[in-house]
């Protein structure tokens, strides 16, 4: 195993909520970044997939690396200007009788040929940074070996977690 080198997520508040923030850049048009993170045969390649349709205002999204047994969760699509901004609220049943509401903020620029995605999930409780600092640091490096010609399944999710959890702890502590 070895530590991943890509850029570590940062502790970032936005309207008054705190989320952890990452940045990935990309030799591509920004049209084809926001296809890899909207489109769901592109998404599925990294993360997973969504059916519905997207003009209802809501999908449901399945995540592809998480076991069989992942189920689909709701993404109510809050607000998207194509290609440079896409905010979503997923709302997650669990066996316990509140639901886990999760905000999401993908923000794209593009500059001389190379877009930057800046993507954030909200982290409404400390505790749970440990776990989503490394995942979403594990499927970002998915989603560029996707879009940069490499193999997804290279990246290894046991370089992340536990690996990384110290990290994302210390950060929002």
């Amino acid at each position: 195993m070895s530590t991943p080198t890509s850029t570590h997520g940062t502790r970032e508040v936005h309207d008054g909520r705190t989320f952890v923030e990452f940045t990935r850049t990309f030799r591509a048009p920004i049209e084809d970044v926001w296809a890899a993170v909207t489109e769901s045969d592109r998404l599925a390649r990294w993360i997973g997939d969504w059916t519905g349709d997207p003009a209802d205002g809501e999908v449901q999204f399945r995540m592809g690396f998480e076991g069989e047994d992942a189920a689909p969760e709701r993404m109510q699509i809050d607000e998207c200007e194509a290609p440079r901004l896409l905010r979503l609220t997923s709302t997650v049943l669990t066996d316990d009788a509140e639901p886990q509401v999760w905000s999401f903020r993908l923000d794209l620029t593009e500059e001389a040929g190379v877009t930057t995605l800046v993507f954030a999930q909200d982290v409404p409780d400390p505790a749970l940074a440990e776990g989503v600092g490394p995942g979403w640091h594990y499927y970002l490096d998915r989603l560029v070996a996707a879009e940069t010609g490499g193999d997804p399944a290279t990246v290894v999710w046991d370089d992340y977690y536990p690996a990384l959890t110290a990290h994302y702890r210390s950060v929002f502590a």
